[in-house]
């Protein structure tokens, strides 16, 4: 009779979710305890850990979903300018024979479940979840614009809107200023100075998630809906100097003529 051979067993998988809240968090230090990184603010409740950004992102390591839900519902009262929900979930696996990083079907391998490796792939998930909604603000942009520069194109009127192009700037500028100001999606996190063994696991992250070409590309598209807009003002304002100087020809030939008539009648 032959023996059956060793199987290992499949490693236990645990969770880490992403997710967005708001525009920026307040974060009051002294309602949390058992912190372990100020920079990101990061402290352990039960079996995980709990990641805090201020643009407005709450990472959450090796928790239930129960548990989930009580650390974002204890953040309510730091949330400025509380947003539709955006969240990113990855299934991680510790294992301690094989190298940090991204695995086959998403799945992510860590050596062990140290803060180091929390605040980096933090670090990633976190700027992954708001580049997903700034990439979606910017989609609604561009909806909006496509219409205006359509009718332009086939009966060649110029959009009348103007304080709506205005406000599209405006949103453009403001989502810049997010992605490369408040995110700074092409810094490295902080963690990796004291790190530096950690620059290789944040590469591949990184490279996985594709942050920096994500944010480079929402950058651009900023850069077209701001140019496009400002033609459209433009064009706009050309056309009001034009009908005002026609008003202004037109009053003037009025004048001509009222005095004419009144030398006309002497």
């Amino acid at each position: 009779m032959t023996s059956q051979p060793n199987i290992a067993p499949r490693a236990a998988r645990h969770r880490a979710r992403a997710v967005l809240v708001g525009d920026r968090l307040a974060i009051d230090r002294t309602r949390h305890t058992d912190v372990v990184s100020t920079a990101p603010f990061c402290f352990r409740t039960g079996e995980g850990y709990v990641v805090a950004f201020r643009y407005g992102v709450l990472v959450l390591v090796g928790l239930q979903p129960a548990g989930e839900d009580y650390v974002i519902a204890q953040f309510a009262d730091e949330i400025v300018q509380p947003a539709p929900m955006e969240e990113e979930r990855v299934e991680f696996v510790l294992s301690p024979e094989e190298e940090d990083g991204p695995a086959s079907g998403g799945v992510l391998r860590l050596k062990e479940l140290t803060v180091p490796r929390i605040l980096v792939f933090a670090d990633i998930l976190a700027k992954s979840v708001a580049l997903a909604r700034y990439e979606k603000e910017i989609a609604t942009v561009f909806d909006t614009i496509e219409p205006t520069a359509k009718a332009l194109s086939t009966s060649g009127r110029i959009p009348s809107a103007r304080k709506a192009l205005l406000q599209l700037i405006g949103s453009a500028l403001l989502t810049q200023h997010r992605v490369s100001g408040r995110i700074a999606f092409a810094e490295k996190p902080d963690i990796l100075w004291e790190h530096p063994e950690f620059e290789r696991l944040y590469a591949r992250l990184e490279d996985e998630y594709e942050i920096v070409e994500r944010g480079t590309l929402i950058n651009g598209k900023v850069g077209v809906i701001g140019a496009a807009a400002q033609t459209f003002t433009d064009m706009i304002d050309t056309a009001r100097s034009t009908r005002l100087e026609i008003l202004i020809v037109i009053l003037i030939l009025a004048e001509l003529v009222i005095a004419a008539l009144e030398l006309f009648r002497r």
